[in-house]
C-alpha cells in the first residue's frame, strides 16, 4: 500500500528554491551599488593623483615660474640695480620663492628705505621701493653726502639738489649722535622757518645752530621745545640782529 506524501517532504524543496531566488534578487540589487562605489574609488584616486600633479607642477617646476622681475618706484637707483641686489633665480617656482629674503637682500642698498616684495601670478615677481629722501646734506671732498630725515647717509652726488640746507658735524655717519641732532631739529622746526634755513651746525646734540637766508646765526641748542622755540625765533626775528638764542627758549636773546 502507498503510503500518502507528507506536506513536509515537500517544504525543503520549496524553501531552498525561494532562498536561491532571493539570493539571486539581492545579488541583482548589490551589483549597482558595487558598480557605484567602485567608480567612487576611481574618482577619489583620480582626483588624488590630479591633485598631487597639480602640487607637482606648482612646486617643482618652472610652468609657474619666474619670467620676469618688476622694479617700481625708483628714482636714483635704476631698475637694474635692483635686479641685480635681488638675485631672483629666474625659472624658480614663485610658490617656494622666500620674498623676506629677497626684500633683506634689495633693503642692503642704502638708498632704499622701504621695499616690498610680491608674487604675480603666473610668473612675475614685482619689488616697489621707496628711496630716502634727503633732508640736507654734508659738502665733503668726494662730493654731497646726502641725509635723509632718520640721520642715514646714504649717497654721495656730485652737486646737492637746490634748496637742501648744508649740514656741518665733526663726524659724519650714519648713527652719529650730532648728525641724528640736526635732521631731527630740523624735522621739528615749522614749514615757514624751515624755507629759511640755509645751513645747520653742531659739535654736540645740545649745541645745534642754524643760519638763515638773511646770514643770521640761530643758537637753537637740542631739538627739545622746538615748536616753542620757533614761535620765540620769530618774534625776535622782527629785532635787528646777527645772533639769536632761543636754547633757552624761556630766556632768548638777541646780539649783533
Amino acid at each position: 500500500m502507498t503510503s500518502p506524501t507528507r506536506p513536509e517532504s515537500r517544504r525543503p524543496v520549496s524553501s531552498a528554491g525561494a532562498a536561491a531566488r532571493e539570493r539571486r534578487a539581492r545579488r541583482e540589487l548589490l551589483r549597482p551599488t558595487r558598480r557605484r562605489a567602485l567608480m567612487r574609488r576611481w574618482m577619489v584616486l583620480l582626483i588624488f593623483v590630479g591633485v598631487l600633479a597639480v602640487l607637482y607642477v606648482v612646486f617643482f617646476t618652472p610652468v609657474l615660474g619666474v619670467r620676469s622681475v618688476d622694479v617700481q618706484g625708483t628714482q636714483g637707483l635704476t631698475p637694474d640695480e635692483v635686479r641685480k641686489v635681488a638675485a631672483v633665480e629666474m625659472g624658480k617656482p614663485l610658490v617656494r620663492l622666500d620674498t623676506d629674503e629677497i626684500a633683506g637682500r634689495v633693503r642692503t642698498l642704502p638708498r632704499v628705505a622701504k621695499v616690498s616684495v610680491e608674487r604675480s601670478w603666473p610668473g612675475t615677481v614685482e619689488i616697489t621701493v621707496n628711496e630716502r629722501e634727503p633732508v640736507g646734506y654734508a659738502k665733503l671732498a668726494d662730493g654731497a653726502h646726502m641725509v635723509d630725515a632718520s640721520g642715514v647717509v646714504y649717497a654721495v652726488v656730485p652737486q646737492a639738489p637746490p634748496g637742501l640746507p648744508s649740514i656741518e658735524v665733526p663726524t659724519l655717519g650714519t648713527g652719529d649722535a650730532a648728525t641724528y641732532a640736526v635732521v631731527d631739529v630740523l624735522g621739528k622746526i615749522p614749514p615757514q622757518l624751515k624755507q629759511q634755513v640755509v645751513a645747520l651746525s653742531a659739535k654736540s646734540v645740545g649745541d645745534v645752530q642754524l643760519t638763515l637766508t638773511g646770514g643770521q646765526l640761530v643758537k637753537w641748542g637740542n631739538s627739545v621745545d622746538s615748536e616753542r622755540k620757533a614761535m620765540v625765533l620769530a618774534a625776535l626775528l622782527t629785532r635787528p640782529g646777527k645772533v639769536y638764542d632761543v636754547a633757552a627758549p624761556e630766556l632768548p636773546t638777541v646780539s649783533g
